[in-house]
C-alpha cells in the first residue's frame, strides 16, 4: 500500500482503536443519480472509505445481491465510463474510493487510459477481484504507477507463506 489517503486512514483508525465503516455500492443501481445521492451521504454520514463497484456481466467473485445489482445497473445503462463520470461528479476530498472491479473490464476500456480516469475521477485504489497477487506483474505495476492503490482480497486459506 502506499503513503497515501488509504494508508492514512488505516493508520487513523488504528489510532482510534477502531474499525473502519467501509460501504459498498454497485454503480448505477438503482440509478445514477441514486448512487451520487448514496455518495454523497455516505461522506456526510461517517464512511471512512467507500468501496464502488463497477457493474460487470460475469461477476462469479460476487453474491448474488451483488450480482443482481449489477446485472440491474447494466440493464439501465451503465458503463465502466458512466462510473468514472459518476465518481468524479461525486468524489469528494477525505473520503478515499476504492473501485471494485473485475480484470476484463479495465483491459477492455484499456488498461492506461482507465488507471489515468480512475485518478482523474478521484478514485484511490482499486480492487481487482480476480487478479491474484503476482500473476501480472505489469498490472500491478501499473496501477502503482498510476498512484492508486491496489487492495487484495485474502482467502481464510491463504498460507502464512502466501500472505
Amino acid at each position: 500500500m502506499s503513503d497515501g489517503i488509504i494508508a492514512a486512514r488505516w493508520t487513523t483508525l488504528r489510532r482510534a482503536g477502531r474499525t473502519g465503516l467501509i460501504p459498498y455500492l454497485t454503480a448505477g443501481y438503482p440509478s445514477a443519480a441514486a448512487t451520487h445521492d448514496a455518495l454523497r451521504m455516505l461522506r456526510e454520514e461517517g464512511a471512512d472509505l467507500i468501496e464502488l463497484g463497477i457493474p460487470f456481466s460475469d461477476p462469479l467473485a460476487d453474491g448474488p445481491v451483488i450480482q443482481r445489482a449489477s446485472q440491474e445497473a447494466l440493464e439501465a445503462g451503465m458503463t465502466v465510463r458512466g462510473v468514472l463520470e459518476l465518481l468524479s461528479g461525486a468524489a469528494a476530498p477525505g473520503v478515499p474510493i476504492v473501485l471494485f472491479t473485475y480484470l476484463n473490464p479495465v483491459l477492455r476500456y484499456g488498461l492506461g487510459h482507465f488507471l489515468a480516469d480512475a485518478a482523474g475521477a478521484g478514485a484511490h485504489g482499486i480492487l481487482l477481484t480476480d487478479l491474484p497477487a503476482g500473476v501480472d506483474p505489469a498490472v500491478e505495476s501499473a496501477v502503482r504507477q498510476a498512484g492508486l492503490d491496489l487492495i487484495r482480497l485474502i482467502a481464510p486459506t491463504t498460507s502464512p507463506e502466501r500472505l
